[in-house]
């Protein structure tokens, strides 16, 4: 075999280690990869990009589909390929694509249903041999990745990027160009609108995108500032969709966290942490930490609070949606969360209860065919690797089960343990919930309640004060004292239900976890 590159190869620089999906598919074209793998449910954009590429290397584009067969593609109108016979048929198709001579690029959209086909899987492995000694390079391009083992070795995955803050403002300005002389239609195109209108759609396909502002200048008449709470709600329905991300519009503030003080003070440090002026001072983006303790101590308030207290938006990844029925989906449902959430960044990434969503990976290569052990390797790699700016909280009830690789240092920041709250905690939860009521605390005896309610949880106490305030209503008089402190004798907290799993958490804590109060 004589080895070859594209005549117009250059070596790549350095600096570009670590490269995107765009610039990964020109140089692996350049290398003259035989079959690339393309993941992405943006057609356009991608041939775009071919055509780009094709453009600049003299090469002609293909396009196949189920519905129109082999065409000529040239920017954008597709032409009947002449003397060529049975293109709709996925095996002939690739016989078809050893008879051009010409260096070409052949793109086949939704290719990856006839994967389960022994003879197409044949046939590209003896592609890929055939076209090693040409300048021809074929590209399936498809939303999902659907690859059989017998193809991991001849085929290279490239996942496509969603568009970034540059290619969300081409298409912008070109709204705003095409409406500029409409006189029912307003586009702000100010440098500080724009900016919060671009940071608000970051993370959409391009197709999104123009269909959230088409939305917007249709229901609003305009896009301007004023449009950015209308675009985020329909960002929330649209990231929601994706099954395994959810948008959460946080209303806690960190005031409303009763005691932990240290992991207060911890957050308060990497508060400045995201902005320039920390890369600058050569600060690290701080990669993330994980809540672990008590059930109803505050982890999932704490990690809802952060995203007001660090002004970040905040996506929530739902493990048990993570974990499809079809084989391979359950690993693509995450690379498509990790790559929606770097678009996004800075964000916050709640990973929330994550003991639930790995407590059975010891057993996955016989329990599940591996998926829990790959989907568990995917997401500890790139939160050891990631250099987007996503902090990622984890909360996690039955920590003692959790793999080892993903408590070391590295993968977390900070370990912190959240205990049952202590006396003076104990005043300040219950003076939040009594505030949070329309009730003065002032007027409650704060240190009786407080040495009454030991051993309860935050979330036990606030039970605590609601059930006062039923009692309270049903005899028409005002909440009390006494009516608290009833209820705290009334009930049983977990302390006392699960004494034993409660005090071998705090066994495993002790030296392993840094502690949040």
């Amino acid at each position: 075999m004589v080895y070859q590159l594209d005549e117009q190869s250059k070596p790549v620089e350095p600096s570009m280690a670590r490269i995107n999906g765009r610039q990964e598919l020109e140089i692996l074209i350049r290398a003259r990869y035989p079959i690339i793998y393309i993941v992405s449910w943006e057609e356009e954009r991608v041939m775009q990009e071919v055509d780009n590429i094709a453009s600049k290397r003299d090469k002609k584009v293909y396009v196949w589909t189920i519905s129109k067969g082999l065409v000529r593609h040239r920017s954008g109108l597709d032409d009947a390929v002449e003397g060529k016979k049975g293109t709709k048929d996925p095996i002939l198709l690739l016989k078809e694509i050893q008879s051009f001579e010409e260096p070409s690029i052949f793109v086949l959209k939704d290719y990856h249903p006839y994967l389960k086909d022994s003879s197409v899987i044949r046939g590209l492995r003896d592609l890929c041999y055939y076209l090693r000694h040409t300048s021809t390079s074929v590209i399936l391009l498809s939303p999902t990745l659907n690859l059989p083992p017998d193809l991991e070795k001849d085929i290279n995955i490239v996942d496509f990027p969603l568009p970034d803050r540059k290619d969300i403002e081409h298409l912008y300005l070109s709204i705003a160009h095409d409406l500029r002389e409409h006189p029912n239609f307003k586009v702000d195109t100010a440098p500080e609108a724009m900016t919060s209108i671009l940071e608000a759609a970051v993370g959409l396909t391009l197709n999104e995108a123009e269909n959230v502002f088409a939305k917007t200048l249709v229901m609003t008449g305009c896009l301007t500032s004023a449009q950015i709470p209308f675009i985020y709600s329909e960002k929330r329905q649209i990231i929601r969709k994706t099954g395994t991300l959810e948008y959460i519009d946080a209303a806690e503030q960190m005031e409303q966290v009763g005691g932990l003080k240290a992991l207060k003070r911890w957050l308060e440090k990497r508060r400045m942490a995201f902005t320039p002026q920390a890369r600058e001072f050569g600060l690290p983006v701080p990669k993330g930490v994980l809540f672990v303790g008590v059930q109803g101590c505050g982890k999932s308030l704490c990690a809802k609070a952060v995203s007001n207290f660090w002004s970040l938006p905040i996506l929530r990844l739902d493990m048990g949606r993570l974990f499809s029925s079809f084989i391979g989906s359950s690993e693509q449902n995450v690379r498509r969360a990790i790559s929606i959430a770097e678009s996004i960044s800075p964000v916050i990434l709640w990973i929330d209860e994550i003991d639930k969503g790995f407590a059975g990976m010891q057993s996955s290569n016989f329990s599940d065919s591996g998926t829990t052990a790959r989907v568990f390797g995917t997401i500890i790699t790139w939160m050891q690797e990631k250099e987007a700016s996503v902090f990622v909280i984890a909360t996690a009830n039955e920590v003692e089960f959790l793999p080892p690789e993903l408590l070391r240092k590295g993968r977390f920041d900070e370990i912190f343990f959240m205990d049952l709250p202590n006396l003076e905690e104990r005043r300040e939860i219950l003076a939040i919930h009594l505030k949070k009521r329309h009730r003065d605390p002032a007027k409650f005896d704060l240190e009786k309640l407080a040495d009454a309610a030991e051993g309860f949880s935050g979330a036990e106490i606030e039970q605590a004060v609601v059930a006062a305030l039923y009692d309270a209503f049903e005899h028409k008089t005002d909440i009390s004292t006494e009516n608290i402190h009833q209820a705290l004798r009334d009930t049983y907290p977990l302390s006392v239900t699960m004494r034993e799993a409660i005090e071998r958490r705090r066994q495993w804590a002790t030296g392993r976890a840094r502690s949040a109060s």
